[in-house]
């Protein structure tokens, strides 16, 4: 007989999205000193276009925000929005499926955020 883990013997959940790895709590609600924290960043947004791994499909990726986790979940949303396009939020990275570089650049500026082009 297998014997069960002092931690429980989930394997695999999407009820709360990415967990710590110390506590097994969701990483939003993580209080350990396990927890992930974003480095520091110039202040400068970078919005680039990345294909790599994504079947030569574009991806509009904006990386370098300094806010905490609900902002830049607002920020995504609203830029996804405006573009009429799908996307996600990753680890303070904001995806937008497709090419909206210059659409991106132009909202963050109107915004007053300092947004420089990255890549090609």
């Amino acid at each position: 007989m297998k014997s069960k883990s002092p931690q429980g013997g989930l394997v695999y959940s999407t009820e709360v999205g990415r967990t710590c790895p110390k506590c097994r709590q969701a990483l939003a609600s993580c209080r350990c000193s396990a927890a992930i924290a974003r480095p520091v960043t110039d202040g400068v947004l970078r919005v680039s276009l990345e294909t790599k791994g994504r079947a030569g499909k574009g991806v509009t990726v904006l990386r370098g925000l300094a806010l905490d986790d609900a902002a830049i979940a607002a920020l995504g949303k609203q830029l996804r929005t405006s573009c009429g396009s799908g996307g996600t939020v990753k680890d303070g990275v904001v995806e937008v499926q497709g090419d909206h570089r210059d659409r991106v650049i132009r909202m963050l500026t109107d915004q007053g955020y300092v947004v420089k082009r990255a890549g090609g």
